[in-house]
C-alpha cells in the first residue's frame, strides 16, 4: 500500500526512515503552534481559535502536498506573512482581521488559477539553475540564522545589530539555554557524522531533556515574565469549540469601510511574498534532496504549486494567516525524507496537536535550534556546485545568498538576484541567455520595490 502510493524503493528510501524524518519536520515547525496564535494576536484574535487554525491548516496543507504531489515538504502559517497581516494591515494600515483575512482568501484562489495555468511552474522553471543554487545555499544560511537567534545564540546588539549571547550575565535563563543549544549541535553533528538514523531527531529530544534536568537541578530556573517557560509537557486538552470565533470570519465583513486599492495592494504584497517564499523553499529544499532534473526543474512542480495555494484558501477559511511551504522541511529532508510519507506523518502530527497542543507546545526553541542550525550547514554545502568560473552567474548568485539572511527573506534574496541577474547579463552583452520571463520577473521586482 505505501509502496504503491509513495514509490519508496523508487525514491530510494524506507517506510521507517521517512515516519522519523516527518516526526523531525514537525518537531522543528512546532514552534509555529505557540509562536502564531501569539502574532495574530496582536490584530485582535482569539489565541486558542487561532491556534486550532493554524493546526488544520497545516495539517491540510501538508496533507495536500503529500497526496498531490508525493514530496516531503510541510506546509504552515508563514512567519513574516503573519508579521505583515498583524502589524501592517491590521496594525499601521488599520483593516479588521476579517478584511485582512478575506485578503489572504482572495491571494489563495488567484494562487489556485496561477497554479492550474502554469504561470507559477514557469516562474520556478525560468530562474537559471546556478541562480536556484544560489538560493539553495541562502535560505541554509538563513534558516542557520533563524537557529542561532531562536537558540538566544546571536542576540539583538545597538552597535553591531547582531552578536553573540552574554553567557554569565542571566546564565540560569538567557545563558543556560544558549548553552544547551550548542550542545545540541554537536550532538546532532557527531551523531550524524556517526550515521546513527534520526540524528537530528534524537539531537533535539536529548536537548530538551537535558533541560528538564537543569531545570530539576535548579540550573535552569524559568521566567515567565522574560519568556522562559517550565520546560516540562504541559499537560491538558484544546478548547476546541474556540474555532467558532474564526471560521468563516472572512465572509463576515463590510466592504463600505474598504478602500479599493489598498485591498489590492495587501492582496498583492501577500501575493508577492507567499509566491517567492514558496518558490525560493521549494527550489532550496529540492536541490538538497537532488529532487531537480538536469535542467534544474522539478517534476510535479504544479501539483506541489496547487497543494501550497489550497492551503492558503483553507487557512483563510479556518482563520490564519497566509498558509506556505516551510523551510524548516529542509530538516526532514536532511534525516532522509524524499517522499510525500514523511509529510503524512508530519501533517497527522498537526492533526493530533490540535488536541494536545499544550504538550507540543513545550518544545522550547533551544531544542530545536540545533538542527536548525546544522540543517543549514548541509544546505549551505550546495555552494561547491555553483558554477564560479562564470562571473555573470556566480555574482548574481552570490548577492541571491547574501541577501536572504541579511534581508531576513527568502522572496528579498530571489528578487535580488533575479535583478542582478538580468543587469550584468545585459550589461555584459550576454542578453541571449535569458529568456523573456527573467525580463518579466525583473521589471516586476523593480515595480515592486516602488509601489509595495
Amino acid at each position: 500500500m505505501l509502496e504503491k502510493w509513495f514509490k519508496l524503493k523508487e525514491n530510494n528510501t524506507t517506510a521507517k526512515t521517512e515516519v522519523m524524518a516527518g516526526i523531525t519536520t514537525f518537531m522543528t515547525m512546532a514552534y509555529i503552534l505557540a509562536v502564531n496564535p501569539t502574532m495574530l494576536a496582536a490584530a485582535g484574535m482569539d489565541k486558542t481559535a487561532v491556534l486550532i487554525a493554524t493546526a488544520l491548516a497545516s495539517f491540510i496543507g501538508t496533507m495536500a502536498m503529500a497526496l498531490l504531489a508525493n514530496y516531503p515538504f510541510a506546509l504552515a502559517p508563514g512567519m513574516g506573512l503573519n508579521a505583515y497581516f498583524a502589524y501592517t494591515v491590521c496594525g499601521a494600515m488599520g483593516y479588521s482581521w476579517q478584511v485582512a483575512l478575506m485578503a489572504v482568501f482572495v491571494e489563495g484562489l488567484v494562487f489556485i488559477v496561477l497554479s492550474l495555468t502554469n504561470v507559477r511552474e514557469a516562474i520556478f522553471n525560468a530562474i537559471p539553475l546556478n541562480l536556484k543554487k544560489g538560493v539553495s545555499v541562502g535560505i541554509g544560511l538563513f534558516i542557520a540564522f533563524i537557529g542561532l537567534q531562536n537558540g538566544g545564540i546571536v542576540v539583538a546588539n545597538s552597535s553591531t545589530l547582531v552578536s553573540y549571547v552574554d553567557f554569565t550575565s542571566n546564565f540560569k535563563t538567557a545563558g543556560i539555554c544558549a548553552l544547551l543549544a550548542l550542545i545540541g549541535l554537536f550532538v546532532i553533528a557527531i551523531m550524524y557524522i556517526k550515521n546513527v538514523k534520526g540524528a537530528i531527531l534524537f539531537g533535539i529530544v536529548i536537548t530538551w531533556v537535558l533541560g528538564m534536568i537543569c531545570q530539576a537541578a535548579g540550573i535552569y530556573v524559568p521566567d515567565a515574565e522574560a519568556g522562559f517557560y517550565s520546560l516540562y509537557p504541559a499537560l491538558g486538552f484544546t478548547d476546541l469549540t474556540a474555532i467558532g470565533q474564526t471560521f468563516g470570519q472572512c465572509f463576515k465583513l463590510d466592504f463600505s469601510n474598504v478602500r479599493v486599492f489598498d485591498f489590492i495592494a495587501v492582496v498583492c504584497a501577500f501575493l508577492f511574498v507567499d509566491m517567492f517564499d514558496t518558490l525560493g523553499t521549494l527550489i532550496g529544499v529540492a536541490n538538497k534532496a537532488d529532487m531537480l532534473d538536469k535542467d534544474g526543474k522539478l517534476p510535479r512542480i504544479k501539483e506541489a504549486l496547487l497543494a501550497d495555494a489550497v492551503a492558503t484558501t483553507a487557512g483563510a477559511v479556518l482563520g490564519t494567516s497566509t498558509t506556505t511551504t516551510f523551510v524548516e522541511s529542509s530538516s526532514g529532508v536532511a534525516a532522509g525524507a524524499r517522499t510525500g510519507l514523511s509529510s503524512v506523518v508530519t501533517g497527522f502530527l498537526f492533526l493530533i496537536s490540535v488536541v494536545l497542543s499544550p504538550i507540543f507546545c513545550s518544545i522550547p526553541s533551544f531544542a530545536t535550534a540545533p538542527a536548525l542550525i546544522f540543517v543549514g550547514f548541509l544546505m549551505v554545502s550546495t555552494v561547491t556546485s555553483i558554477e564560479f568560473t562564470d562571473m555573470t552567474e556566480a555574482i548574481p548568485a552570490y548577492l541571491c545568498l547574501l541577501a536572504m539572511p541579511l534581508m531576513y527573506s527568502i522572496s528579498e534574496g530571489i528578487a535580488i538576484g533575479v535583478i542582478s541577474y538580468v543587469i550584468i547579463n545585459v550589461v555584459c552583452g550576454k542578453a541571449k541567455k535569458i529568456t523573456p520571463l527573467m525580463y518579466v520577473l525583473a521589471v516586476l521586482f523593480v515595480c515592486k520595490y516602488i509601489f509595495l
